[in-house]
């Protein structure tokens, strides 16, 4: 996708306009930290703008290892600094330095995210709150997917699945996957585990939130920041419309943190005192991005390698076959069925080690950290990457190759690390991992297909996805 000098205005302007405090905090921290602490290699570049521009254009080719992350290990070591967006950071690479960082949130790190991201996702999500209101928050959510609420979950996402082939798929010759599929995994989310009605406009409503979520935040008319703002104020008025009108209805029938879906047990917390409406709301938002955009990318990678890789596809269409010949014709799946897919698994963890649904985050250091004989100053930005891992032959043996055998080993903690780690691993993960299975399982049994473009570029707008949409040649396969 060609990046015109436009798209870099909104940024140009946001890094002039804050060059003067930027200056005056490096000389700040050049005095505090030249003298008695040893910081990492690396360089800063210019105040505020920094390696930023080099990192927003290795980030949009999806080449941020090969690009900008490599050559600096190789220069540096896996653990250097740089300034990135304003803030100078500190890049960290390995299980060790994910696992350091990870499992010290709260205590020496803080989840950090862009301002744009704050805005419009959340401030009151749990992507914002720290130490017993995060974890309060993120049990709420991770109760609506324990084993007893995947079981019921499993015959709705079923249900979802064969609906959407139906209406979408049924009749056609080609279809867009990865478009087809981020309606498919939004409609899950909404209607599956929120108990929410997907109205047709919503999906490009929360898409134009998503374009602003990167983008400096510039709130002038025309920019992509303004523009998500605007879909943002849409989507509050109509969850403040959907959370009202199901707080009424559990006041009416007393309804508890019983009721099965997820909003339901958000409205009852918020019922009793321990959440706000705020929270509510915002918590919905966010869980929509995290589990919609990533998995559909997880899916349509997961397709990419299977195509490449027929003795892998072969290998699943008999395990599929046979968890078929245990139901009865238009019997629905049940947990234990999915739990029988192991070697789709295996493969669909494969391809998002290869194909990671996102790079990595950002944490603020809250106390002056020393690692490895460095020390990174209270304040600065800290990056953990999956790259650093994924792509690692310490970790995993002839990295750039396709074999989903990798995972009938355990893996190490902190090695694989799609979901992230820590207290702020992916609440939704296990959600994720039901989507793509029984997805895969209904289109592998029902479908002949085969990718259009083969060699499809991965492009980040900006998270990653096919550049042209993945196109796949579908036609129904016969009954045997």
């Amino acid at each position: 996708m060609a990046v015109e000098m436009n798209s870099f205005l909104p940024l140009i302007l946001f890094c002039l306009a804050a060059i003067i405090s930027s200056t005056v905090f490096f000389q700040r921290k050049k005095r505090c930290y030249t003298s008695k602490s040893k910081l990492p290699p690396g360089k800063l570049g210019l105040p505020l703008i920094g390696e930023t521009m080099e990192f927003y254009k290795a980030q949009r080719s999806n080449r941020l290892f090969e690009d900008f992350v490599e050559p600096r290990i190789a220069k540096y070591g896996k653990i250097f600094k740089t300034s990135l967006m304003g803030s100078p950071t500190v890049i960290v690479n390995g299980a060790e330095a994910n696992g350091f960082i990870l499992s010290n949130e709260f205590k020496l790190v803080i989840s950090s995210w862009p301002s744009s991201s704050v805005q419009l996702m959340g401030r009151n999500s749990i992507m914002e709150k720290q130490g017993d209101q995060h974890r309060f928050q993120r049990g709420l959510i991770t109760s609506s997917l324990s084993c007893s609420a995947l079981g019921s979950l499993v015959p709705k996402i079923c249900r979802a699945v064969q609906l959407h082939l139906k209406s979408y798929w049924h009749g056609k010759d080609r279809v867009s996957l990865y478009c087809s599929t981020k309606l498919l995994t939004f409609t899950i989310v909404f209607e599956c585990l929120l108990g929410i009605n997907v109205e047709p406009q919503m999906l490009g409503t929360f898409e134009r939130v998503l374009e602003g979520a990167f983008a400096p935040p510039i709130n002038f008319p025309g920019s992509k920041f303004s523009r998500a703002k605007r879909a943002r104020v849409e989507i509050v008025k109509m969850l403040q419309k959907v959370v009202a009108e199901k707080r009424q209805e559990m006041e009416k029938t007393s309804m508890g943190c019983s009721s099965s879906t997820l909003l339901a047990r958000l409205v009852a917390a918020m019922i009793r005192g321990d959440l706000t409406e705020e929270e509510v709301i915002d918590n919905v938002v966010l869980l929509v991005f995290a589990a919609h955009d990533t998995t559909s990318f997880a899916i349509a990678m997961t397709f990419k390698m299977l195509a490449q890789h027929p003795h892998c596809y072969s290998r699943i269409l008999q395990e599929h076959d046979g968890v078929m010949k245990t139901k009865k014709e238009g019997e629905e799946l049940r947990l234990g069925d999915v739990k029988k897919m192991e070697y789709i698994w295996e493969a669909a963890r494969e391809s998002m080690r290869l194909f990671p649904p996102i790079f990595g985050s950002f944490r603020k250091a809250v106390a002056d950290i020393e690692y490895q004989g460095f020390t990174i100053p209270k304040g600065w930005k800290v990056l953990w990457t999956a790259y650093g891992t994924h792509y690692d032959g310490e970790y995993f043996k002839d990295p750039w190759r396709f074999d989903p055998s990798r995972f009938r080993e355990s893996v190490p903690p902190y090695v694989y690390v799609p979901f992230g780690g820590g207290a702020r691993r992916c609440a939704g993960y296990q959600l994720a991992k039901l989507n793509i299975l029984i997805f895969l399982h209904y289109v592998l049994t029902g479908y002949n297909w085969s990718l259009v473009h083969p060699n499809e570029s991965i492009i980040m707008d900006p998270l990653p996805l096919p550049s042209k949409g993945m196109p796949i040649n579908i036609s129904p396969k016969t009954p045997k």
